[in-house]
């Protein structure tokens, strides 16, 4: 796979090719987490994903349309949960509450890090034009928190003294930056002292009714 070629339209394929593609993506973010991108190659790839050279060039032409498509796929995961009924669509404080409950309480979580996260360490390593896609993934991740904040805000359930825009910022700092301290330590507590400490200052502008 070359790395200077942009990324081809994604063509529609049949229920095995979706399938395919699907393994050979999830095999390749595995690489990059576990080796780089750099040392992630085709023929790598191929015996992890069990394919011949030749689907993974059908699929992915060059080095750079498969580490956007990874992106994407990891991303359509990450969001995908956060926009689902998981977290009660963070309607309330609580939702927040059982976001940070749901990763503090996932026993290999300080082993595994955040998906998203582990692949964008990698990846603004590389020198690929694919940073756009990879700060636009992390920026659709805040918008959930912040949109959420608002709706909160705009319901009367949070004070108008507080910035959803920076709140969210905060949400998703204190994970990405507990997640890894979580992983250095080999242990949960600083992602849940993290992840407490910045829901109990979003829960100082609540009103009474949500605190």
């Amino acid at each position: 796979m070359k790395s200077t070629t942009a990324a081809p339209e994604p063509r529609k394929l049949t229920v095995k090719g979706q399938a395919t593609r699907a393994r050979i993506l999830e095999h390749a973010a595995a690489l990059i987490y576990a080796e780089g991108v750099h040392a992630t190659n085709n023929d790598k790839l191929r015996r992890a994903a069990g394919v011949s050279g030749s689907q993974i060039n059908h699929y992915f032409q060059t080095k750079e349309s498969l580490v956007l498509a990874v992106i994407e796929w990891q991303a359509e995961r990450v969001l995908g949960l956060h926009r689902s009924e998981q977290f009660d669509r963070f309607e309330s404080l609580e939702g927040f509450r059982k976001w940070a409950a749901f990763y503090i309480g996932y026993e290999r979580a300080y082993h595994e890090g955040c998906s998203l996260g582990s692949l964008a360490s990698e990846i603004i390593k590389t020198d690929l034009d694919v940073h756009d896609e990879l700060a636009d993934a992390f920026a659709q991740w805040r918008e959930i928190f912040r949109d959420a904040l608002l709706r909160l805000q705009r319901q009367g359930r949070l004070s108008d003294e507080a910035d959803p825009e920076r709140l969210a910022s905060l949400l998703l700092a204190a994970f990405q930056g507990g997640m890894l301290l979580a992983q250095v330590a080999r242990d949960i507590s600083p992602l849940r002292d993290a992840l407490e400490a910045a829901l109990d200052y979003v829960e100082t502008f609540a009103r009474s009714h949500d605190a």
